[in-house]
């Protein structure tokens, strides 16, 4: 790993804010492992939570629970990670010490606001989601542009759009307006796919090939563009509603069919031995799956949505949690394929994907158990990582180096 830091130098500054991934990690798999058993509680057995009918009065489940998801704890992980990338890939640094204690607090403090039991103002949390993404962006923005390194320059761009969605859900909040909520949540979510699209693209077959002494795929380019357009499609699709539904159906097929292609030729079976490598390509297997079953399903509005989850929990939330406990072993420089053993917590999210986007369809007079069920792994997935990891992320690294 490229380091730009004298190792000579010794930081004095607490290990958590030595490097992006750190705070941003640990935050957001701290929220994830929390956040859905609240959601569980307040939404089907509110008398015996703590966050009741009384306490959301003014920010409302139906908008809390997919906010804090995807703005909470996708978009904290994306950012953990894009923070701790930029620096490798631009040999510039990125954020650290008080400006990185800075950018936290204020995603911190978005979730908080979001869960004090009193009728605060909605801009206030709005302010801090949106200096949080702003910071982030500004960063990458000067790394990138400072060596000239284009192919990157659409990373802080896409934080700046995730940044104006965030501002009109808010507004969506205020407005108690649940329908364009949904279009935005939506949107979003095709947003992680079209980031999961290009981070996957570079890293699964890289890491894959590496580890197994394979020779690396070289990527397609008409796939790897043409990918990119069609989920930029879906993401406007999600928004706008702007093509007839047979369209929208033909991109889901061919969408599918293309990301098909790709991770097929990334030699996926050939990782089952190993956990860090399996669970990065069961994590992408959700989003072909995912489009070619929605496009399948193009007629039928409850499924269609339903099976978002599909790709919500097996992709994002299993790639989150892949990429997490690889990065956070190598940037504190441990060996990656010598970390605590995670395959059970890496097994548990595809299940809990499973139990949310699937049982409810096949056996619908369930779905609370489902749902249930599902919560339980994904607690048992991110708590494990909090367990095992918020020693490491919390500690300097084992080398001494700075980061």
């Amino acid at each position: 790993m490229l380091n730009i830091d004298d190792p000579s130098d010794v930081d004095q500054m607490p290990a958590i804010w030595r490097l992006g991934f750190r705070p941003f990690f640990l935050g957001g798999a701290i929220v994830a492992a929390l956040y859905i058993p609240i959601w569980l509680m307040g939404w089907f057995t509110p008398q015996y939570s703590l966050f009741n009918g009384e306490f959301w009065a003014n920010v409302l489940p139906l908008w809390w629970h997919p906010h804090e998801m995807l703005f909470g704890f996708a978009l904290a992980i994306v950012c953990g990670f894009l923070l701790t990338a930029a620096q490798t890939w631009t040999n510039q640094p990125t954020m650290k010490g008080k400006l990185l204690a800075l950018t936290f607090g204020c995603w911190l403090a978005a979730r908080l606001l979001l869960l004090l039991p009193m009728n605060i103002p909605i801009w206030l949390p709005a302010i801090f989601d949106s200096l949080f993404l702003g910071i982030s962006a500004a960063t990458l923005w000067r790394c990138i542009y400072k060596v000239k390194q284009w192919r990157n320059i659409g990373f802080p761009i896409m934080l700046m759009v995730a940044l104006i969605v965030n501002l009109v859900s808010y507004y969506a909040l205020y407005q108690r307006n649940f329908s364009l909520s949904t279009q935005l949540w939506q949107a979003m979510i095709w947003w992680l796919a079209m980031v999961i699209s290009i981070m996957g693209g570079r890293v699964i077959p890289a890491f894959t090939a590496m580890r197994l002494k394979l020779t690396k795929p070289e990527p397609i380019k008409a796939i790897e563009w043409s990918l990119l357009l069609l989920m930029a499609v879906l993401f406007v699709q999600a928004l706008l509603h702007w093509l007839p539904r047979g369209l929208e159906q033909a991109v889901l097929v061919i969408a599918g069919g293309l990301q098909l292609i790709r991770i097929l030729r990334w030699q996926g079976h050939k990782t089952l031995k190993e956990p860090m490598l399996w669970s990065l390509h069961v994590s992408y297997w959700a989003l072909p799956i995912t489009l070619l079953a929605m496009a399948w399903q193009i007629d039928n509005e409850f499924a269609y949505r339903t099976l978002l989850h599909l790709f919500a929990v097996g992709g994002i939330a299993s790639l989150c949690l892949a990429m997490i406990s690889r990065v956070s072993l190598g940037h504190t420089s441990r060996n990656i394929y010598q970390g605590p053993n995670m395959a059970l917590a890496f097994a548990c999210i595809p299940i809990a994907a499973f139990l949310r986007a699937i049982m409810p369809l096949l056996i619908p007079q369930y779905t609370a158990s489902w749902i249930w069920l599902a919560g339980g792994f994904w607690f048992v997935g991110f708590g494990m990582f909090v367990w095992y990891y918020a020693p490491i992320l919390t500690r300097p690294r084992i080398d001494g180096r700075p980061g």
